[in-house]
């Protein structure tokens, strides 16, 4: 299993960024290994965020992300005391899913 996302929420107004920070090699399928062989491919497919259940923010990922990826955005009616889940699904299957509070 992954490494836990590092997500912070914050609130100001009815504003609420939210900045996550993922734990995920994310290999293309292209670069190779010390031995010349392919690295295979592994990297996040979609990620989704929600709010108190209510999908907030849905993406498509591919190859073309970097390791250890930080995505940031924001959506209207958060607020502290909130939570907001954020998931993400690779191309093996893979899944994780944390929680974060707004503050």
């Amino acid at each position: 299993m992954s490494d836990p996302m590092r997500i912070r929420a914050q609130a100001q107004g009815d504003k609420t960024t939210v900045r996550v920070l993922v734990s995920h090699e994310m290999e293309s399928g292209q670069r190779k290994d010390a031995a010349g062989k392919t690295v295979p491919a592994w990297f996040i497919q979609s990620v989704n965020a929600s709010h108190n259940g209510k999908t907030v923010m849905s993406a498509q990922w591919g190859t073309a992300v970097s390791k250890n990826p930080f995505l940031q955005f924001s959506f209207k009616g958060g607020k502290a005391g909130d939570k907001i889940a954020v998931s993400w699904v690779d191309n093996h299957g893979d899944k994780r899913t944390d929680e974060a509070v707004i503050s």
